[in-house]
């Protein structure tokens, strides 16, 4: 392995090439409004007379930095209220623009749109991201640079309409400031970057600066936008009262009988968000509806040591939901499952932004335990007071921070957590990030939930460091983590500790000019884990190869070379290979991907070797703008000596009609199987039918009906539950 190391280092040596990026536009002086402007996809009116523009856009992807193939105009402009964004998207054949009816969020890479990253509080780390694509839908995230993660699970008031023309399409946004966080400073100073995809023979990223290739942030490269002053600073509010209304028919008597009609219950709930001033928010909460309209997509979950993974989808955590983006996952709000009451506050004083998290959850659901070499879940069947904060203070491009969480159970008990954190970017193309923390226990005295759960007190660590490097030709990067034996975090995602991990990568990267490949990338990635005593519990050799190509195809394998895991008290090999590829073949199908792995595998029940394989096939067909179908099939089987140990399978289909921007209906049935040869065989199909009409995301309207039933052992499924529901939320703003 030495000498791989240092053949790659030799070749990476001999390919530093300097990236001749052209310069960053300078800053852009923009002015009122000089008339009225309607949201209504067309620029002729008034008020974008005088608008300043911003009309030279690059060519980053499969282009290096090159003069972009259409021609794309930004107009900006204010008033009292908003801040507006005209866009005008040149296309020489309007006939190929992609542009379906989706759901909110849904503006993806397969079809026409643009993104603006909004940067209002001038630090270039994280920035708003605000999508359209040409029938005027909306698709909001924010986008972290420290990371490069790109969370689309907040929400933002803003306004958008389009129209497609002969000579392409345009769209207009109105952004009210009352959405924006802003420092208190006259004039302002914010940072604006702009992408259009353009998805035809390739998928082109068109952007309006120069991103360089081996620059490992983007939001850095965003260009500065001056002029801005007299904006409000403060008294937005907004109060959204939501009543639902469920009905649930279930069994008379077992599984398979006669449903028996059931009771109506009825909730009511209300959010409040108020801004005291334009850096700061205030968000209540009485008694919130977390409902899930779409429920999580089932993952495969037999065989598997540690729990998975399901993102947040519910709006009172999601205000500056990137100050918790920390490298060890202590705060994953999915672990409050029923809170009464909360409240938050998020903010920012001077180069410090802050939120602060309090709230009363009620319980219920599964808690995860965890453990060296697996989890566990117990019943969270106890009510606690929960607070989250956290602190990160920006020095230039990096930062210092502080986290802590807190869950007091009520009856006794609690979980305390606490620690520092850092990034130090001293160029584009080096980060070094670590994390501390410290962790403060005492287990539940609820030996009836957990036998474990006996009030015992204990106290731990954890700590994380990592480097990554990247260059036009080549990228490495290096991480370890050291987490306690005891060391819990029950507001967080941490479902493995007792362990040391040291792991890492180096890479070559290319860019062929030709018509297929337009990006090649190939890696070798070396892991290895222990448990607090130095005992192997990991360990992977890993070299592997990247494309991106034509019709935005994206394409991974990679070659696991004898993984070693500690089952039990052995030590098993797997040796199989991992595979990835999609690629979005056409506008009626839009998306084709498949991902899986083949080769050894490990049966950690029973702890012995087989060979297996998994398969995750997706597929997106559209035959009509208004029509799109979703498949997606995952099937897993393991064999040991040629005899199967068991199949698991998730079948999932969804049906969307879109009558409008902002009215669906959609049907998804998804059908669940494990089938292990010893018995147990286990099964179920959900079936839903959703309304959908959303004015805004708070003001939403929804009815729907769900028919639930269970595999029953002569195969057939019988009925488990059938209920009905539906939901009024508005917005009332001020």
């Amino acid at each position: 392995m030495r000498l791989v190391l240092a053949a790659l280092v030799a070749v990476i040596s001999s390919s530093v090439i300097a990236e001749d990026v052209p310069a960053p536009p300078p800053p852009l002086a923009i002015g009122r409004a000089s008339g009225s402007i309607t949201i209504d996809g067309d620029l002729s009116d008034p008020g974008w007379r005088g608008a300043a523009t911003i009309d030279r856009f690059y060519e980053t992807s499969p282009g290096n930095n090159t003069p972009a193939k259409v021609n794309t105009i930004v107009y900006l402009t204010y008033d009292d209220r908003y801040f507006y964004i005209g866009v005008h998207a040149d296309d020489p054949d309007p006939r190929k623009i992609r542009a379906p009816y989706v759901e909110r969020d849904n503006v993806i890479g397969t079809d026409d749109n643009i993104a603006v990253f909004l940067d209002t509080r001038n630090d270039k780390r994280s920035a708003l991201e605000l999508r359209v694509n040409p029938r005027g839908i909306q698709g909001d995230a924010v986008f972290n640079d420290a990371n490069q993660n790109e969370d689309f699970s907040p929400d933002f008031f803003y306004d958008t309409a389009a129209k497609i023309d002969s000579r392409g399409w345009t769209a207009e946004y109105r952004i009210p400031f009352s959405s924006l966080r802003y420092p208190h400073t006259d004039p302002q100073t914010w940072n604006i970057l702009v992408w259009r995809n353009y998805p035809r023979d390739f998928r082109y990223g068109i952007y309006s600066a120069p991103l360089p290739r081996g620059s490992n942030c983007v939001i850095c490269h965003a260009h500065p936008v001056t002029g801005l002053t007299n904006l409000p600073e403060a008294g937005h509010f907004v109060a959204a009262p939501y009543a639902t209304a469920q009905r649930l028919d279930r069994p008379r008597v077992d599984l398979g009988t006669n449903l028996a009609r059931g009771n109506t219950t009825t909730d009511t709930g209300l959010d409040v968000k108020w801004n005291p001033t334009a850096t700061h928010a205030v968000d209540l909460t009485l008694n919130p509806d977390f409902s899930q309209v779409e429920s999580d997509v089932a993952q495969i979950t037999v065989n598997q040591r540690f729990a998975v993974f399901f993102p947040e989808k519910r709006p009172f955590f999601l205000e500056g939901v990137d100050l918790f983006d920390t490298p060890l996952q202590i705060v994953y709000t999915r672990t409050i499952t029923s809170p009464r009451w909360g409240a938050r506050a998020t903010g920012k004083i001077g180069g410090s932004a802050y939120t602060l998290l309090v709230t009363e959850d009620r319980g219920g659901g599964l808690t995860i335990v965890p453990g060296t070499l697996g989890s566990l879940f117990a019943p969270q069947d106890f009510r606690s007071t929960d607070a989250i904060g956290r602190i990160r203070h920006d020095l230039g491009s990096s930062f210092i921070g502080a986290v802590f969480t807190d869950r007091q159970v009520r009856g006794g008990g609690h979980n305390r957590v606490i620690g520092p954190d850092f990034q130090w970017r001293p160029n584009d193309s080096d980060a070094v990030t670590a994390e501390a923390l410290y962790s403060q226990n005492q287990n539940p005295n609820r030996p009836d939930l957990l036998t474990s759960w006996n009030g015992q007190r204990t106290t731990s660590h954890a700590i994380f460091a990592g480097w990554t490097h990247q260059k036009q030709r080549y990228d490495w990067w290096a991480e370890g983590r050291d987490v306690g034996d005891a060391f819990r975090a029950d507001l967080g995602f941490v479902p493995q500790v007792g362990y040391r991990d040291i792991e890492g990568a180096i890479a070559l990267r290319s860019y062929p000019e030709n018509k297929l490949v337009s990006f090649v990338r190939t890696s070798f990635f070396v892991d290895r884990t222990t448990d607090s005593d130095g005992n192997l519990i990991f360990r992977r050799i890993a070299p592997g190869v990247t494309l991106f190509g034509a019709k935005n195809l994206q394409a991974q394998l990679v070659l696991r070379i004898r993984d070693r895991s500690r089952v039990a008290s052995q030590l098993l090999d797997e040796t199989y290979v991992n595979g990835f590829v999609q690629f979005d073949p056409s506008r009626r199908l839009p998306r084709i991907s498949v991902s899986g792995r083949v080769g050894e595998m490990i049966d950690f029940a029973h702890v012995r070797r087989g060979r297996g394989s998994s398969v995750n096939f997706g597929a997106t067909l559209r035959p009509h703008d208004k029509v799109t179908f979703d498949a997606n099939v995952n099937h897993e089987t393991l064999r040991v000596a040629g005899d199967r140990v068991y199949t698991a399978i998730v079948e999932r289909l969804k049906t969307t009609y879109s009558f409008s921007a902002s009215s669906l209906i959609r049907v998804i049935g998804q059908y669940v199987k494990n089938d292990p040869v010893s018995g147990g065989r286990s099964g179920d199909f959900s079936g839903s039918v959703l309304y959908s009409y959303r004015l805004n995301w708070q003001t939403v309207f929804f009815i729907g009906y769900g028919d639930d039933r269970v595999l029953m052992p002569d195969r057939s499924l019988a009925r488990s539950q059938r209920s009905f529901f539906t939901k009024v939320s508005y917005a009332i703003q001020r």
